[in-house]
């Protein structure tokens, strides 16, 4: 898999985090850019590292399915790709005020954004992509979503939060559809 292939999923997968992020710089306000960082680099290493986490549980189960890799690949990435749309055509309603500054928030935050990079580092496995390289460029993605959003989230308001989520959800199914058909052509 090529890196501008690994970055847009990055960028699929960073939606998530971006509209979490955004809640966090409309809610905090007054948020320091120190803490801001420490909100960005804890999102950005989860999704980084269950990815890779994911990719080395694929490995151990990826040479039995070898001729299906494909198809897991596209379903996975579908499957995020239509929750993270039918989640972003949701109403939300108004919710109560969290404290995004407090670890354990901050750590449940990170783990629930990051399943879907979990899941997406288990299909990699079967697509033989140097997983070391794609936690890195999808931690770094999510650092600087995270900041953006945080920075938007403060001047702009609550009003992009659902938009985002339904973008990143178009991407990744697109991704997967990218991946079936560059294996059906190659193998027809």
């Amino acid at each position: 898999m090529d890196l501008i292939t690994i970055t847009g999923i990055a960028l699929g997968l960073s939606f998530d985090t971006f509209a979490v992020s955004l809640s966090c710089g409309v809610v905090e306000s007054r948020i320091r850019f120190r803490e801001a960082i420490r909100i960005a680099f804890i999102l950005a290493l989860f999704q980084g590292a269950l990815p890779v986490l994911g990719y080395f549980l694929g490995s151990t189960v990826s040479r039995h399915i070898a001729k299906f890799d494909h198809w897991v690949a596209f379903a996975l990435l579908m499957f995020l790709g239509i929750r993270m749309i039918t989640e972003g055509l949701k109403k939300s309603d108004r919710r109560n005020m969290v404290n995004y500054r407090h670890l354990p928030v901050l750590l449940t935050m990170a783990i629930g954004t990051s399943i879907d990079a979990f899941a997406v580092g288990i299909s990699f496995a079967f697509l033989n992509v140097r997983i070391w390289l794609a936690g890195l460029v999808i931690g770094t993605v999510t650092f600087i979503a995270s900041m953006t959003a945080i920075r938007i989230g403060k001047s702009a308001g609550s009003h992009l939060g659902s938009r985002v989520e339904i973008l990143g959800g178009i991407i990744l199914a697109s991704i997967g559809i990218k991946i079936l058909a560059e294996h059906l052509l190659s193998a027809g």
